[in-house]
């Protein structure tokens, strides 16, 4: 016969066991990743279509801009398309994360204000359900490379270590946001600026490599910039090359945002219920 489950009521129980909390809420985490997967296309007349619609019409404007009419040149011998859309998808990620994490604690009050669950998994699961439209969008890359008849090398291999820094590069901004949001609501219209601001100082319509070398360290202040670099590196192969100190200070970067993240979203962690 089967134990009773206990109820233990202990002062500090909670912080001392969170992390062991977030694998026992494991399949909070799941439904919470399957509903917001399910409402993004509920009633689209297209589906999941719309993960590749908005990178794909992105990289065709950039092609144009930059490719067409501003003469940038591509990184090593890979056609323009290929080497924006490269970095179109850690970059389409990483807005995406922002987009839906910032707003996730807010769209669920009812269930923070009325239930003991460690709120990280909610703007995690946020995140996985960004995580879930970049493997879509990766057919379109793999469709380019079957068009333009290209062949990626033995670089590719290192694609998911790129993978997880993106990864990280979302959680850790996307927990800053997400915990700020809850204090100050101005933040819901700050978002939207970052993400379209970041677009433009990030090399996704264009190669790193122009930046001129004076400004690359400072250029590569920017998180994304490594993570889109090393994006590159790996689907593209052939010359390209990863301009590495400011790969190292950019994946730095990522690094700080996720250990800081973590730590303010676990310091204000506490308030989310009375705040929200």
């Amino acid at each position: 016969m089967a134990e009773p489950h206990k109820l233990i009521i202990e002062a500090g129980r909670a912080e001392r066991h969170y992390w062991a909390d977030l694998w026992r809420y494991r399949e909070l985490f799941y439904f919470l990743a399957w509903r917001d997967i399910l409402v993004r296309y509920k009633q689209t007349a297209i589906g999941v279509v719309w993960a590749m619609l908005r990178p794909f019409l992105t990289m065709v404007v950039f092609t144009v801009v930059f490719g067409k009419l501003g003469k940038f040149p591509t990184e090593g011998s890979a056609p323009y398309p290929i080497m924006v859309f490269a970095a179109m998808l850690p970059w389409q990620f990483f807005a995406n994360s922002l987009s839906e994490a910032s707003n996730s604690l807010v769209g669920n009050a009812n269930l923070i204000s009325k239930v003991y669950f460690p709120r990280l998994i909610i703007p995690s699961s946020a995140v996985i359900t960004s995580f879930v439209d970049f493997l879509i969008s990766g057919a379109i890359l793999v469709a380019l490379m079957l068009w333009y008849r290209f062949v990626p090398g033995w670089r590719l291999l290192a694609l998911p270590l790129f993978t997880v820094m993106a990864f990280a590069a979302a959680m850790g901004v996307g927990l800053w946001l997400t915990a700020l949001n809850v204090k100050y609501r101005d933040f819901r219209y700050i978002v939207p600026f970052i993400v379209q601001f970041g677009l433009y100082i990030s090399p996704v319509g264009f190669s790193s490599s122009v930046v001129p070398e004076k400004w690359r360290m400072l250029y590569s202040v920017n998180p994304m910039v490594g993570v889109i670099d090393g994006f590159r590196w790996a689907i593209l192969g052939g010359d390209v090359r990863i301009f590495w100190p400011g790969f190292t200070v950019s994946n730095g970067l990522v690094l700080l945002s996720l250990t800081t993240g973590i730590w303010y979203f676990r310091k204000t962690e506490k308030k989310f219920a009375d705040l929200i």
